[in-house]
Parts: C-alpha cells; sequence; structure tokens
C-alpha cells in the first residue's frame, strides 16, 4: 500500500469529465492495461501496445487528473471509486423520483419504468406489467362513481394521450365496467378504510 493513497469521500470527477477523459484512444489503452492488472510504466506500455511516449503521455494526464494514483514506490493504482463516486454524485444531483415508494418492490420497478411524474409515459405490451399500470390508472376513478365516456376520457388524457386504447383496456381487464355510454370502477386496488 502507498503512503499517499487518500480514501475520496467526495466525486473528484462529473460523469462528463469521465466520458472525456477516456475519449482519448490512448488514454483508454493505458486505463485498460491498469485495469487488467499493469502496476508498472512498463507494465503499462507492454499491455496497452502503445510507444513509451504514447503510454507516457496518457498515464501522465490519468495522473495529473488523479483517476490513477502513482505510489511512493512507483506503483499505480486506479482510483477505483471514482467511477461509482461519480455515478452516485449524478444520482444525487437527479435522484430518482420516489413517487411510487410506498408501492410493493415488483409494482414500483414497473410503475418507475413507465410512470414518471405521474404521467404514463408508454403502455406496456407486457399483459402482467400493464395490469399493474391499469390498476395504478383504476385509482383515478372514484368507488361508486358514474362516469359518462367524456369524463373518462379526460381523466385518462391527464396521464396519457392515448384515451381510447385505456379506456378499452380498463374495461377488457375489469377496472372499470361500461353500460350505456357510463363508466363505473369495478376492479382494481383499494385502499382500506380506516378503522374506527
Amino acid at each position: 500500500m502507498c503512503a499517499n493513497l487518500v480514501p475520496v469521500t467526495t466525486s473528484p470527477f462529473s460523469p462528463r469529465e469521465l466520458v472525456g477523459l477516456l475519449a482519448d484512444e490512448d488514454r483508454r489503452r493505458v486505463f485498460a492495461a491498469l485495469v487488467l492488472g499493469a502496476a508498472k510504466t512498463d507494465d503499462v506500455i507492454v499491455r496497452s501496445g502503445l510507444d513509451a511516449r504514447a503510454a507516457g503521455r496518457a498515464l501522465q494526464r490519468l495522473v495529473d487528473t488523479g483517476l490513477v494514483i502513482r505510489g511512493d514506490d512507483g506503483t499505480l493504482h486506479l482510483l477505483g471509486e471514482a467511477f461509482a463516486l461519480a455515478t452516485r454524485a449524478e444520482a444525487e444531483r437527479n435522484p430518482r423520483p420516489n413517487e411510487h415508494g410506498a408501492e410493493p418492490a415488483d409494482v414500483a420497478r414497473v410503475l418507475r419504468a413507465f410512470v414518471h411524474d405521474g404521467r404514463l409515459t408508454s403502455i406496456p405490451a407486457v399483459h402482467a406489467k400493464r395490469l399493474i399500470v391499469l390498476d395504478w390508472l383504476s385509482q383515478r376513478f372514484e368507488p361508486g362513481t358514474r362516469y359518462p365516456e367524456e369524463m373518462v376520457n379526460l381523466i385518462i388524457a391527464r396521464v396519457h394521450p392515448d384515451t381510447a386504447a385505456l379506456r378499452r383496456y380498463l374495461v377488457d381487464d375489469d377496472f372499470l365496467t361500461r353500460e350505456g355510454g357510463v363508466y363505473w370502477r369495478s376492479g382494481g386496488t383499494y385502499e382500506p378504510e380506516d378503522a374506527w
């Protein structure tokens, strides 16, 4: 272990900086050589297939930016957490919304894939996933309330523009019942009434 390795607690790179740093072919080859176990400059030259000058220049750039650390004894160490830290930093800047956090994990996973900011981004083709989305959509209809087709379309349009397909799916999969142009909720998950 080298004396100047310090644990990193904040991300030294943004994702954009990492991509830019590794956009150069020589730096990628040097980085790959280090990932594959090269620990000395001579090893990097051999494993990267670069001449000494190109390998040295690329290696020095990686050292200067902090992605590679040169130990006191000359050994080379990748800043192994750089990618993980950059990913965490990006996730903190753009956190995954917790709009489905109260749902069971399997339901939340499907909803995160298809529902963002209260809007349905696409209608799932897989029936099992579509049932989860339809259950989510059916929550917009109050049990015991009758809705004319125009109102059903308005409620669906708030989350997705294809009102006809979603209305048909809701009826076909027994989330809504239709009779004489009037709809009512007949299925889906219900919140339990508060006990008194």
